[in-house]
């Protein structure tokens, strides 16, 4: 082992860096609490009778967020750990791929901001073509050509088979 090794190795690790884990405790809190609140404010009609109404799913899937969430921050707390993976070959200290994040994240932005003035079988065909570069892929006739397929056929599948609109843009009178 070498000098800079043995340091490394032996450098006490920060509070924050042992408890990560309480981050997605954090998360799932705050996703509970929104849920609880959306929850909360839907109307119902007087005339609706029963136990269960449109609120009650909703306030049980909440109220198990914040359950959840504060069972594991007490895991967290008293010393358990998640367990690293151990049939994947991911290095976990090596640092993040935010090149790759960030062309993620910029292909999901640009099919949010697209769908509404291009329709879905456009903006997510740039969607899943903009996942595949970021991905790794770079066959320039084979990728659009994928995209282009998956995003007519979920647009099929949930539009005539189903009866779930989705926008169908300037394909609307084509499609």
């Amino acid at each position: 082992m070498s000098v800079i090794e043995e340091k490394t190795a032996s450098a006490p690790k920060s509070w924050w860096r042992t408890h990560s884990e309480l981050g997605v405790c954090v998360f799932l809190f705050a996703v509970g609490v929104l849920v609880l609140v959306d929850a909360l404010s839907i109307p119902t009609d007087f005339t609706q009778r029963g136990p269960v109404g449109p609120k009650a799913v909703p306030i049980l899937v909440g109220s198990l967020l914040l359950l959840v969430s504060l069972l594991l921050a007490r895991d967290v707390l008293r010393g358990g750990r998640g367990e690293a993976e151990a049939g994947e070959d991911v290095d976990l200290d090596a640092p993040a791929d935010w090149r790759t994040v960030l062309l993620l994240s910029g292909a999901f932005l640009a099919n949010a901001a697209l769908i509404d003035t291009l329709g879905f079988p456009l903006s997510s065909a740039i969607m899943f073509w903009g996942a595949a570069y970021a991905l790794g892929s770079r066959h320039l006739v084979r990728d659009p050509l994928i995209a282009a397929g998956v995003s007519l056929v979920t647009w099929f599948v949930f539009t005539v088979l189903l009866g779930v609109p989705l926008p169908g843009g300037p394909l609307m009178g084509v499609l």
